[in-house]
């Protein structure tokens, strides 16, 4: 088995990135899914500090020790056998402690206190829990004294359910903790292909001067995911598949498509630059709500050759429900980079394959001179998958070899596969790199608050058509790609989802 680094050796485990983490939440599910996993790792990799502690914070009565077990089975339960390091992991499990508390009661939070009692450390608070106790937290973690000019805190999103319930609760948590120690999460943000993504952009000429109206035609962003709701049919009904997956993560990615460059790397120019695009964001209106955007719900189909029941028809459902569990739309960007270039978003559950992508449609040249029949092949595509299998992609045109093909033209691409281009490098989960910029004190691969609210005032004006036009989600079979609709709103402007090539 690999062994880790010690983190005396490491350029990032120092003193200076150790902190104390008060995880609020500890036993839920993203805690053991994901942020376990993602400490264990910094930690296995030399990157978290010696001194560093972590404190687990939840509801249930438990002890230290069974606390500990419960992550140490988590980390076997999530972790290849290949990276469960038994060095690491006792050191790792070393670093937990337990307390019980109640997250809406001041009572208990003096525990906090005593436990950060004469500490070195800058303290870093992770909310794993719902957006409406945000603010009771942060509050019982000021009257408590826990808090000094040092501790940061993250949330996760969903930031409320519209705009104004998302200044609510940043309002809660603007009242404890200045702008500058506040980190929203959108763990794509975190993604290896997501950070390629900038790099890609900025640091090669081919794309940067290629990067407008004047040579790309259209752009697709997909996030689609194979499972239904996963038992969250409470949560999920009250949010739909606009409020889940649109506001964030579809958006934080067209911010960073269609970003102009920003002044430098620092935070705060990278994140006025996706605030720009925001703002420049087309409002559907009149016609265009129903033209533009396409809203549905899966009935019964078959995932895997297995049946699997509708939405409707999934535990606890509502079956008068009108929840969107797909959305599909045209947008445009209404600034000078990109008049008149369309940005076509899908989102679903219950989709053929779990996918997240990215595909770049450039112009066709503009005399074609190869055979007629080819002309809808013949411009070049980059393709920038999120997942399952992080890489890029970008579709050239070669000649097809053989005496009797003449010029016919194929299509193929020049591939780059993270997991084939560094096999002896493991791509971090996006919670291990979020997880280390808050450790080191930076930004950028976070969300500001006006992010939030401009990406909300889009979506309420979106959500207020639907409820005024009282039009419920057309259906479509549990394994396919969404409704037909979705299909023929590419399709009238003579296009088509990358998949149908």
């Amino acid at each position: 088995m690999s062994q880790s680094r010690d983190a005396s050796t490491s350029p990032l485990g120092n003193p200076n990135h150790a902190i104390d983490l008060a995880l609020f939440g500890a036993l839920g599910d993203l805690a053991l899914r994901k942020l376990f996993p993602a400490l264990y790792h910094l930690d296995r990799e030399g990157l978290m500090p010696e001194s560093t502690r972590i404190m687990g914070l939840a509801r249930q009565e438990h002890d230290a020790t069974t606390f500990r077990q419960e992550v140490e089975a988590a980390l076997h339960k999530r972790l290849k056998a290949d990276e469960q390091d038994k060095v690491s992991l006792k050191r790792f499990l070393g670093r937990l402690d337990y307390r019980q508390l109640n997250f809406t009661s001041a009572k208990g939070f003096e525990t906090i206190k005593a436990w950060r009692e004469g500490a070195p450390r800058p303290m870093v608070v992770y909310l794993s829990v719902g957006a409406k106790i945000y603010g009771d937290i942060c509050h019982n973690l000021q009257a408590s004294g826990s808090l000094d000019d040092e501790t940061r805190v993250i949330v996760e999103k969903p930031i409320g359910s519209d705009l104004v319930s998302s200044q609510q609760i940043n309002d809660a948590i603007g009242a404890v903790f200045p702008e500058s120690r506040i980190y929203r999460i959108d763990h794509y943000l975190g993604k290896e292909t997501v950070q390629n993504l900038i790099a890609l952009r900025f640091a090669n000429p081919l794309f940067g001067t290629q990067w407008n109206q004047n040579h790309i035609s259209h752009v697709e962003i997909t996030v689609a995911e194979k499972v239904g709701i996963e038992g969250r049919w409470g949560y999920f009904d009250d949010a739909g598949q606009l409020r889940d997956m649109v506001q964030n993560h579809l958006l934080q990615l067209l911010c960073l498509i269609a970003m102009d460059p920003p002044s430098n790397l620092d935070a705060d120019a990278i994140r006025d630059e996706k605030v720009k695009v925001l703002k420049a964001l087309k409002p559907f209106t009149g016609d265009a709500l129903g033209r533009d955007v396409v809203r549905g719900q899966y009935i019964a189909g078959t995932t895997d050759g297995q049946p699997v029941p509708g939405y409707l028809e999934e535990d606890d459902a509502n079956t008068q429900s009108q929840t969107e569990t797909f959305v599909a739309m045209k947008t445009e960007v209404s600034n000078w980079r990109w008049a008149g270039v369309p940005f076509y978003l899908r989102t679903g559950k219950r989709m053929p394959e779990k996918l997240s992508q990215i595909v770049i449609h450039f112009r066709q040249q503009p005399h074609y001179i190869f055979d007629p029949d080819q002309r809808g092949i013949a411009a070049n595509k980059l393709i920038i998958r999120l997942q399952p299998e992080e890489g890029i992609a970008l579709q050239v045109l070669t000649k097809d070899s053989g005496l009797h093909k003449g010029m016919r033209l194929r299509p193929g691409p020049l591939h780059l596969d993270f997991n084939s281009a560094f096999p002896k490098s493991r791509i971090p989960d996006a919670y291990e790199r979020l997880l280390l910029e808050v450790m080191k004190g930076q930004q950028y691969l976070f969300v500001r608050r006006d992010e939030v609210e401009y990406a909300w005032r889009w979506c309420d004006q979106l959500i207020e058509g639907w409820q005024n036009r009282d039009t419920p989600p057309r259906r479509y079979p549990a394994g396919s790609w969404g409704p037909v609709a979705s299909i023929a709103m590419i399709t009238q402007d003579g296009r088509s989802w990358y998949e149908d090539y």
